[in-house]
């Protein structure tokens, strides 16, 4: 929005600038925070515990995103059928390669009362989970131990998440996991801190693909996954605007993407079941780690404040720093 606001103002010059102007403050801080984290060893100093008190806020954080996600998104049955077997084949391990496109053309089919076409979909995307599934596993069998991933890689990673970004910040979140942790790049109790970092900087979540890209690949790492999760942004609106604009009244896309959102919608249910899965595992007081949990899901659903994000983070923090 920042680009085409620009754009409108100076051409495309202005909404380059734009762009810059709303992103690079962002960025340069969580640059000089990912650097501080590792310059003071953190998870091996006294602030561990902070970032212990923290974590279950995160999970309060994406749960509370995903309902009000989900409250705009999930409007009828279908959606909600779409949604929940998006989240179970998540669980179950199956690419969102596979389950994105597979959740936008059942709504499409299925608001077009094409169910005949809609069950042969779903059997296809059945059979293609299964060989994947066994693709997979084969290559676990025979993987190598991870490595650290190259500048290359960790841009497109970035890029992948930024095209897949379907209605807010949060929605990157199981695209960016399913690399950063699924190829061994950082744990999720990193992950977590990265989100929980990106919560008390004055800048758009996704900036917490800077620290994502610093743990996987040092300072030009975050630099190429940062171009790589905004290039989207800046190119849609800079090159392919009024090709966009003509697209706003088509029906059958408006149904695809509808279903894509109701997937990633499902996909961010169950990353947050992981997270939280893993983060009770791993905490040194699980009923004081639920109650932090509890709590902080409560405030966010009662203070409406701008900056209450910021101030339940930094308590579940401080919090954590006394407790744990």
């Amino acid at each position: 929005m920042c680009v085409y606001f620009g754009m409108l103002a100076r051409g495309r010059l202005g909404g380059l600038l734009a762009g810059l102007g709303f992103m690079l403050p962002g960025f340069l801080l969580m640059f000089a925070l990912s650097w501080l984290y590792f310059a003071i060893g953190i998870r091996q100093s006294l602030l561990a515990a902070f970032f212990l008190g923290v974590q279950p806020a995160v999970i309060a954080l994406i749960v509370r995103a995903a309902h009000r996600i989900g409250s705009h998104v999930l409007l009828d049955r279908w959606l909600w059928a779409i949604a929940a077997l998006s989240a179970a084949a998540a669980l179950l391990g199956v690419s969102f390669w596979v389950a994105l496109p597979t959740a936008g053309l059942l709504y499409a089919l299925a608001l077009g009362r094409l169910y005949i076409a809609a069950a042969a979909v779903l059997a296809l995307a059945i059979v293609v989970m299964i060989g994947t599934g066994m693709l997979d596993w084969a290559a676990e069998m025979s993987a190598s131990p991870p490595q650290t991933p190259r500048s290359i890689d960790l841009f497109l990673s970035g890029l992948k998440a930024g095209l897949l970004t379907f209605g807010g910040a949060y929605t990157v979140i199981p695209f960016l996991r399913d690399d950063a942790v699924g190829r061994g790049w950082m744990s999720d109790a990193q992950f977590l801190d990265g989100l929980a970092l990106s919560g008390i900087l004055p800048a758009p979540l996704i900036i917490f693909s800077t620290f994502v890209g610093y743990v996987g690949g040092g300072p030009l790492g975050a630099f190429a996954m940062t171009v790589g999760i905004f290039l989207p942004a800046f190119c849609f609106t800079l090159f392919f605007h009024d090709q966009l604009e003509r697209l706003v009244d088509h029906r059958a896309l408006h149904r695809f993407l509808e279903g894509v959102s109701a997937g990633v919608v499902g996909l961010i249910a169950a990353t947050t079941l992981e997270l939280g899965f893993t983060t009770a595992q791993s905490t040194a007081d699980l009923p004081l780690a639920l109650v932090i949990f509890v709590t902080a899901l409560g405030l966010l659903y009662a203070w409406k404040s701008k900056t209450a994000v910021l101030y339940i983070v930094l308590g579940a923090g401080l919090a954590g720093f006394v407790m744990f």
